[in-house]
Formats: structure tokens, C-alpha cells, sequence
């Protein structure tokens, strides 16, 4: 057994994050498992970058209410229990609606590919 202590937060990267996003690490990826495991706090309209992972990504969201879109799809609200699940190679985002804070728990298996930041056409849903 090994206890770790907390990581320090880290402010999510402008290149990947629009608005004020904080990261909290909790399981980094050792050889042989690729999986990474770290909580995502959203402040109000705040989002990732349009972006997919290897291997899929597992959302769970554990307060306050969020907004999450695959291409071409509709923008959808994510509550306090939901279960997002995107498939290997599937560009999303994800992040919180314009007047609530929202943290999920972001589980993947491989790395992101990231692409350009969500206008806010397409945050608002006027776009895709």
C-alpha cells in the first residue's frame, strides 16, 4: 500500500480550457495502466477545448450543473449522477452552464488530441 498526498490544484491550461477551470489530479497513469483519473472544477462558463481521447473518456459528475456536446450533435445538461461516456476518437467538450459551478470526475485510458477552443456559438448551442 501507498498513501499519497494530495497534489496541489493546477489551473487548467488557456490552450485547452476557456474561462476558470482548476485540475485535481488523482490517479496518474503508471506502466501498466494507462488510466487517469482527476477532478475538473468548472467556474460558470467555463469549458474544455473541442478534444477527444485513446480509449474513450468516462465523465462523472459530482456537483452542480454542466453543459457536454459531441460534434454535430446537440449541447446536453449534465446533474450531480450523471455518466457521460465518449468512445475512442469521438471530439467533444465539455464544462459548466453560464450561471452554476460544475466538477465531474474525468476517467480515461489514453491521451487527449486537442483541437480549437468552443466559440461561444457553440457553447450557447447556435453552432456545432
Amino acid at each position: 500500500m501507498e498513501l499519497q498526498p494530495k497534489h496541489p490544484s493546477i489551473k487548467g491550461p488557456v490552450q485547452w480550457f476557456c474561462g476558470d477551470v482548476w485540475i485535481d489530479t488523482i490517479v496518474s497513469s503508471q506502466e501498466p495502466s494507462p488510466l487517469n483519473v482527476v477532478a475538473v472544477h468548472f467556474a460558470p462558463g467555463g469549458r474544455t477545448a473541442w478534444h477527444s481521447h485513446e480509449g474513450g473518456q468516462t465523465l462523472y459528475v459530482t456537483e452542480g450543473k454542466g453543459l457536454v456536446q459531441s460534434r454535430g450533435e446537440p449541447v446536453a445538461e449534465m446533474s450531480p449522477g450523471d455518466v457521460v461516456f465518449t468512445p475512442d476518437g469521438e471530439d467533444h467538450w465539455h464544462g459548466a452552464t453560464k450561471d452554476n459551478f460544475m466538477t465531474h470526475f474525468s476517467i480515461t485510458r489514453g491521451a487527449a488530441q486537442w483541437g480549437q477552443l468552443v466559440t461561444d456559438d457553440e457553447y450557447d448551442g447556435r453552432s456545432s
